[in-house]
């Protein structure tokens, strides 16, 4: 699986493009099959806000993580 290389110009602060937040809010209302992943869930995944799991019946899927929903949480206290 490929990765997306993010180059930050501050250590520890995260940025994330539009496609990305938009891509933050699909995890949280469904998974995402690990076959049709865009480089925006990989994007994700490398951040720490979703991760790789298995499906009931055996599937990879991308689902939004603990830390992703504290995200968007923080965004809606905003």
């Amino acid at each position: 699986m490929n990765s997306i290389e993010r180059h930050d110009p501050v250590e520890g602060v995260l940025r994330l493009s539009a496609h990305e937040m938009a891509t933050l809010m699909l995890l949280r209302a469904a998974p995402i099959d690990a076959n049709q992943a865009t480089p925006d869930v990989r994007a994700l995944r490398k951040a720490g806000l979703a991760k790789l799991v298995e499906s009931d019946i055996g599937n990879l899927q991308f689902v939004i993580s603990a830390n992703g929903n504290a995200v968007l949480r923080a965004l809606e206290a905003g």
